[in-house]
């Protein structure tokens, strides 16, 4: 799942960079023959950038004839800044993007398929279902490498003192009894859970795959439509209801992103917060001395833990010139164990069985093991293959959500906007 951490002025500077590091097509090919690849990232926290630029170092101290050049890019831009670089000749070589972001990139002639490229061992590593979030037709246009669950973290000492069943990923929480528990854990001018839900779209959709939701239906020539099902209202209908009649989430966090939750949950405001993994990073370092606080998985619907993930991935321009030599750099940074710096870097789970295997993710420290355990149950996002997607969530999810949550609308006028609406954008991509 991609991650968004950096502010206005260091995406300027980045997208500044990209275009002063010139054109992928330009001859970037040394007197003496060394080829120079660019290599944008999108790393933010400052393990994550370290371990690439570590990995970085460590190629091209063993490559000479083939070095590659970081370039740091920005999760808040990416989509819009890939468009004007593919379309104005200056995309990277090798490109670090989320899975949910590829399609109409894959589908627009922009990124090499990867079938022929990457070495077997890299194929067989990784499973078939994270293929699955990179694949568009017959082709394969990413690698997918890290990867997160949404997890609940909790306050330990207010779980422990209410008396409520601690969930294990072996017996979840049903999304009934997360309701039911959330009534428990508010009162005093605490909330049993605060939502960020500033991008409400993913995250619904994600968890919605545990009760059977699927919202986007393919039929057999391919056409996509938008179904509204009693599987997708289980999760907007839970959130709507705790916000709501309930009065057990907080209306006023549903707009907020998800480090904005954290001086409220650090101060007993929220009994739990529903947060990408990865946030167990900011969470072990800002929280104050002898704060308790632990991992839960989400709750679990008819499909079990199952829940929809946009893995983090690596791609290569179409119009490199390079491919075979990008190809074999990113065998070389998604070994297993430099999988393994990344993932710690990031505070992620690595998509690679092997990484995944690796004793440093399976402790109880930080509650790794409680994520490692939640890793076979994450499946391509709903919206992974669909193209029209960006527009589809920015024009008609995104509000449709919102104001749902906010009690503005209700589940019916949900229901249409998100099918009669939501259909009409999509039926402009599927001509």
């Amino acid at each position: 799942m991609r991650r968004h951490g950096g502010k206005t002025a260091a995406v300027l500077l980045a997208v500044l960079a990209l275009l002063l590091a010139g054109c992928t097509g330009g001859d970037r090919t040394a007197d003496d023959g060394r080829i120079t690849l660019r290599f944008q990232s999108l790393a933010w926290q400052e393990e994550s950038v370290a371990a690439t630029r570590d990995l970085v170092a460590e190629w091209n101290a063993r490559h000479p004839a083939v070095q590659v050049e970081y370039v740091q890019g920005s999760w808040d831009s990416v989509h819009d800044q890939l468009l004007t670089s593919f379309e104005g000749g200056e995309a990277p070589d090798i490109i670090h993007d989320a899975a949910d972001d590829l399609a109409d990139f894959a589908y627009g002639g922009y990124l090499a398929d990867l079938t022929d490229l990457l070495p077997a061992r890299l194929r067989s590593d990784i499973p078939a279902h994270s293929w699955a979030t990179t694949t568009f037709g017959d082709g394969v246009y990413g690698v997918p490498f890290l990867q997160e669950p949404r997890v609940l973290i909790a306050n330990a000492r207010l779980l422990r003192e209410s008396g409520v069943r601690v969930p294990t990923p072996e017996r979840p929480w049903s999304w009934t009894e997360f309701r039911a528990i959330t009534k428990t854990l508010s009162g005093d001018g605490r909330y049993g859970v605060a939502w960020p839900l500033k991008d409400p779209v993913s995250a619904t959709l994600n968890l919605s795959l545990s009760a059977g939701g699927r919202l986007f239906h393919r039929d057999a020539d391919g056409k996509v439509t938008v179904r509204y099902e009693p599987g997708d209202a289980v999760v907007p209908d839970t959130i709507h209801a705790q916000t709501g009649a309930d009065a057990s989430a907080s209306p006023t966090m549903l707009g907020s992103g998800g480090s904005d939750t954290l001086p409220g949950f650090f101060g007993g405001r929220y009994a739990m917060v529903p947060l990408g993994f990865s946030y167990r990073q900011q969470i072990a370092q800002q929280a104050p001395e002898g704060f308790e606080w632990q991992v839960l998985p989400a709750p679990a619907g008819t499909e079990g833990l199952t829940q929809g993930v946009s893995p983090q991935t690596l791609s290569i321009a179409e119009d490199s010139p390079y491919k075979k030599q990008a190809a074999a750099f990113l065998d070389f940074l998604l070994q297993p164990d430099n999988m393994v710096r990344l993932a710690l870097g990031d505070w992620m789970l690595p998509t690679g069985t092997t990484a995944l295997a690796d004793p440093a993710l399976r402790t109880d420290e930080h509650d790794w093991a409680t994520g490692t355990a939640l890793a076979a149950h994450l499946r391509p996002a709903p919206a992974q293959s669909v193209r029209g997607y960006p527009e589809w969530k920015d024009k008609v999810a995104t509000p449709a959500f919102q104001e749902y949550y906010s009690g503005a609308i209700d589940a019916a006028e949900l229901e249409r906007r998100l099918e009669d609406d939501g259909n009409l954008v999509l039926a402009r991509y599927q001509r």
